[in-house]
């Protein structure tokens, strides 16, 4: 399993969304420009992890030319080897999470045809929505919910967590569904929606 940071994520979600906008694999001096990045030592880096993992490749073989996704198409799924899994997510007390990446093989019925990944859910705060510790969720990749969807949502850029969500313009409440724990209230800039619950699996073994 191959450990991706913050920054190299953001760069691979990057190349992702935004695939069709490029008429030919980006050079490094190109996404350093649509990155905002100064350092293009600091971007190659980030570049060879991201080869590294299987993930994006150099374009015939020169990294010079430019980059391109190992999976030219992108419908949710990257080749054959499944969603994204991104790590733990907290059903509970924030924690960290979206720190590991390697892939898992998701029914289609249980995701939608917009980019997906898969967390594992840690804690018991969503347990009366039917979510268990050890579960796995599937997650659509969107910035956006509508009150009362179960989102991904990310705190001050550090924990991450799985809660209701109620939105108004001068607050966010994350809910839990579990009536022994209290809702979290948050200003409206301390929290960015990662994605919306849309699957679930569970083992029983």
């Amino acid at each position: 399993m191959n450990v991706l940071t913050r920054r190299q994520r953001e760069i691979y979600n990057y190349l992702l969304d935004n695939a069709d906008s490029f008429n030919c694999p980006p050079s490094l001096d190109e996404l350093c420009m649509r990155l905002g990045m100064a350092s293009r030592g600091s971007l190659y880096k980030h570049i060879m992890a991201l080869i590294n993992a299987g993930l994006v490749e150099p374009f015939t073989g020169n990294k010079q030319a430019g980059i391109r996704l190992v999976s030219e198409t992108f419908d949710g799924e990257v080749g054959s080897e499944g969603l994204p899994y991104v790590g733990a997510i907290a059903a509970g007390k924030p924690i960290e999470a979206l720190e590991t990446l390697s892939y898992m093989n998701v029914p289609d019925a249980l995701k939608t045809n917009k980019p997906c990944y898969v967390l594992q859910v840690k804690g018991e705060s969503m347990i009366d929505a039917g979510i268990y510790d050890g579960d796995w969720v599937v997650i659509e990749q969107r910035d956006y919910a509508k009150n009362g969807e179960i989102v991904v949502a990310l705190i001050e850029n550090s924990e991450a967590t799985l809660k209701y969500i109620e939105q108004t313009p001068e607050k966010i409440l994350l809910l839990p569904a579990n009536t022994s724990m209290s809702a979290f209230t948050y200003h409206p800039d301390q929290v960015q929606i990662q994605g919306v619950l849309v699957g679930q699996m569970r083992s029983y073994r």
